[in-house]
C-alpha cells in the first residue's frame, strides 16, 4: 500500500465512522473529508471545489425547486384528491396511497412526496380506525421504493449517473433505471399492501412534533363555478367529514344563519363559516372549489363603527387609502408578491385585544388579511371581520413576511410559525405540472443535458411565479448539495490513488472469489447495509468507486454493478436514520428505533431477490 493509499484509506474510514456516529451532520463530515484530502495532497487545491459544478449537483438542486413548485401550486393536491378512494377498505385505500406515493417520488423528491401525503395518511388511519404508524410506515417505504425508478427520483441515482459519466462514455439516461427499479418498486408495494403493513407494530400513542393549534373558524365564499354552488348543506358536510371539518354557519345577504337546516341549498356568493384545523383548509378549498373570504374580499367594509378606536399603526404607508383595492392574492399593490401565511398568538397585554379586524383596518394600514381565528373551547357567533380579538386567540394571517413581523411588533402578538397552506390555483398548478413535464421530457429524450433541462425549468418557474422567489433557495436541501459537491472529488481521489481497485480486489479475493454474480450480490448488500446507517447519497458516493473497481477486476459490465449500488443505496428500511422519510414518521407514528426492521428486513430480502436476477437480465455481465 502506497502512502497516498494509506492516507485516503484513513480519510475514508474516518468519514464512514463519522457518518455512522451521527454526531455531526453529513454535510459537515463530507466537507471535512474533502479538506483532509486537500491537506494530505490527494486533491489539488484548485480542484477542491470542482464537485460543486458537477451536473449531478445542479440537477439535484433544480429537481428540489421544481418539486416545491408542484407542492405549493396545488398540482399534487389535485392529483391526490382524484386518485385516492373516499370510502374503500384497508387494502384498496392503502394500495392507492402507497402507489400514489411511489408514483410521486418517481418524478419529484421523495421527501417532498412523503411530506405531501403524510396528512392524508393520518386522516386515512383515522377513517380506518388504525394506529397512524400502520399507514405511515408503508407510505414511507413506498416513497423510497418509487425513487428508484427514474434518474431524478432519488439522489443516489444522480450520484450513480455522475460516476458512470466519469467511468464511461456518458451518464445514465432518465429512464435507464426504470426496468429494474420499477419492477422492484411494484414488487415492494404489493408486498407492503398485501402483507407487510401487518408487520408494523401497533403504537397507539403517536407523539406529534408539530404544535397543535386547534380548530380555526374560517369564512369561505362560494363562487359561481364552485362545486358547492347548488349543493345541500348535508352534502357539503359529507364532503367535509372526510377532512375533519364542519360547517357551523352560513351568511347570505349579510345575514348570518347560525344553525342552517341540513337541506338548505347553498348558492353563489353565500359565505360558509367552517371550523377546521389549518392543515385541512387546503383540502376544503380544493375539494369544493371555495375561496377564503378575507383573501379575496374586494376591500374593507364601508360601514365603520361610529366610535372607532384609534388604529394600532400610527403612520399610514405612503399612498395608502382606505378604499384601495387589494389584488387577487389579497394584498395591496406592493413591490413584492411574496405572500406568506403566519400564525400569531395574542398576548394578554396586546394592543389589539378587544378590537376587530375591521376596526384595526388591517388591509388599509398593513395590506394584511385575517384569514381565520382559533379560540380554544368557544365558538363565536360574530363574523370574522367583526369578531373581537381576545388574549390567547390564534390568528392566521396572510401578507408579506416583513409586514407580518411589523404587525406583530406593533400589535403585541407573538409569531408562532409560518404555515405552508397551499391555496389552490388551477392555472399555476397546470403551469407547474407542464414545466416539470417539459424538463423531464427534455432530459429523457436527449434534447438537453439533464442539468440544463431542469435549470431551464427552474428559470421558467421563477418567471411564471409558480414558486415565490423567496422560496427558491429555501426549497433546496443544501446539506445534500454540500455532501455531493464535497464527496465527488473525494471519490475521484479514491480512484486516482488506486484505493478503490485495492478494496475491490480484496472483496473479490476474500468474499466473491472471482464469481461475478456473488460479487454483484456483495455490492448490493453492502450498499443496503451502509444506507441503513448513513445518508443514501453518501452511500452511493462511497460505493460507486468500489463497484467500478470490482467490475473492472472481474472484467464484466460496470453498468450492472453501478445499478446494484443505485438499488442498494435506496433501500434504507431498517432504521429511522437511514432516510429522511423514516425520520419524518418516527414521532407521528409513535415508533421506536427497533420497530423498522420488522417490515424493513423482509422488504430488503425481497428487493435483493427481485433485483439481482433482473440486473443480470437487463444489464448483462
Amino acid at each position: 500500500m502506497t502512502d497516498d493509499q494509506l492516507f485516503i484509506s484513513v480519510v475514508l474510514v474516518a468519514t464512514v465512522a463519522m457518518f455512522f456516529w451521527g454526531r455531526w451532520r453529513h454535510d459537515m463530515v463530507a466537507a471535512g473529508s474533502l479538506l483532509a484530502c486537500v491537506l494530505f495532497g490527494l486533491i489539488a487545491p484548485g480542484d477542491a471545489f470542482s464537485g460543486f459544478g458537477h451536473p449531478a449537483v445542479i440537477t439535484v438542486a433544480c429537481v428540489l425547486v421544481l418539486s416545491k413548485a408542484l407542492q405549493i401550486s396545488g398540482a399534487v393536491d389535485a392529483m391526490t384528491r382524484h386518485a385516492l378512494p373516499g370510502h374503500a377498505g384497508t387494502t384498496l385505500s392503502l394500495a392507492a396511497l402507497v402507489g400514489l406515493g411511489a408514483l410521486f417520488s418517481s418524478f419529484m423528491n421523495n421527501v417532498g412526496a412523503m411530506a405531501l401525503l403524510m396528512p392524508v395518511a393520518i386522516r386515512l388511519a383515522g377513517r380506518l380506525d388504525m394506529p397512524p404508524g400502520r399507514i405511515l410506515m408503508p407510505l414511507s417505504f413506498g416513497t423510497i421504493l418509487g425513487g428508484m425508478t427514474t434518474m431524478i427520483g432519488t439522489p443516489p441515482n444522480l450520484v450513480v449517473s455522475a460516476f458512470r459519466a466519469q467511468a464511461g462514455p456518458d451518464s445514465f439516461a432518465m429512464f435507464d433505471f426504470t426496468p429494474v427499479g420499477a419492477a422492484v418498486a411494484v414488487a415492494g408495494v404489493l408486498f407492503i399492501v398485501l402483507v407487510g403493513w401487518k408487520l408494523v407494530p401497533r403504537r397507539k400513542h403517536a407523539a406529534t412534533e408539530r404544535f397543535e393549534t386547534g380548530a380555526y373558524l374560517t369564512e369561505v365564499r362560494v363562487s359561481a363555478d364552485s362545486k358547492a354552488a347548488g349543493m345541500a348543506l348535508r352534502d357539503i358536510e359529507t364532503e367535509l367529514d372526510e377532512i375533519d371539518a364542519q360547517v357551523v354557519g352560513l351568511v347570505r345577504n349579510d345575514v348570518r344563519l347560525t344553525a342552517p337546516r341540513a337541506g338548505r341549498r347553498v348558492w353563489a356568493d353565500d359565505i360558509l363559516i367552517i371550523e377546521a384545523d389549518v392543515e385541512s383548509l387546503s383540502g376544503i378549498l380544493s375539494r369544493l372549489g371555495l375561496k377564503l373570504e378575507e383573501a379575496v374580499a374586494s376591500g374593507p367594509s364601508k360601514t365603520q363603527d361610529v366610535d372607532q378606536p384609534k388604529p394600532v399603526h400610527q403612520e399610514m404607508p405612503a399612498g395608502s387609502d382606505e378604499d384601495q383595492q387589494p389584488d387577487e392574492a389579497g394584498e395591496k399593490s406592493s413591490s413584492t408578491d411574496e405572500i406568506v401565511l403566519m400564525e400569531f398568538v395574542v398576548r394578554p397585554e396586546a394592543a389589539i385585544a378587544g378590537r376587530s379586524a375591521r376596526e384595526l383596518q388591517l388591509r388599509a394600514r398593513y395590506g394584511l388579511n385575517l384569514l381565520a381565528v382559533s379560540r380554544e373551547g368557544t365558538r363565536s357567533r360574530a363574523r370574522l371581520r367583526t369578531l373581537r380579538i381576545q388574549p390567547g386567540d390564534l390568528l392566521l394571517m396572510q401578507g408579506p413576511l416583513d409586514v407580518l413581523h411589523e404587525f406583530a411588533s406593533d400589535a403585541g402578538c407573538v409569531p408562532l410559525a409560518e404555515r405552508e397552506l397551499r391555496i389552490p390555483d388551477k392555472r399555476k398548478a397546470a403551469i407547474a405540472a407542464a414545466i416539470m413535464a417539459a424538463a423531464i421530457g427534455g432530459a429523457a429524450f436527449g434534447l438537453l443535458p439533464a442539468a440544463i433541462s431542469f435549470a431551464l425549468g427552474v428559470l421558467a418557474s421563477m418567471a411564471l411565479r409558480t414558486i415565490p422567489l423567496r422560496m427558491v433557495y429555501d426549497a433546496i436541501d443544501w446539506p445534500v448539495v454540500i455532501l455531493l459537491g464535497a464527496l465527488i472529488p473525494v471519490a475521484g481521489a479514491m480512484e486516482s490513488t488506486g484505493m478503490a481497485n485495492l478494496i475491490a480486489q480484496s472483496l473479490l479475493d476474500n468474499l466473491a472469489q472471482g464469481n461475478a454474480v456473488l460479487g454483484l450480490a456483495i455490492i448490493l448488500v453492502a450498499s443496503m447495509s451502509l444506507s441503513d446507517l448513513m445518508n443514501n447519497a453518501a452511500t452511493a458516493a462511497v460505493m460507486c468507486p468500489i463497484a467500478i473497481g470490482t467490475a473492472s477486476a472481474l472484467g464484466v459490465n460496470t453498468d450492472t454493478f453501478l445499478m446494484a449500488v443505485a438499488i442498494g443505496a435506496s433501500c434504507a428500511f431498517l432504521t429511522p436514520i437511514g432516510h429522511q422519510n423514516n425520520t419524518l414518521i418516527l414521532g407521528p407514528g409513535g415508533f421506536r428505533f427497533g420497530d423498522y426492521w420488522r417490515l424493513g428486513l423482509p422488504l430488503e430480502i425481497l428487493v435483493a431477490a427481485v433485483s439481482i436476477p433482473l440486473l443480470l437480465i437487463v444489464w448483462p455481465l
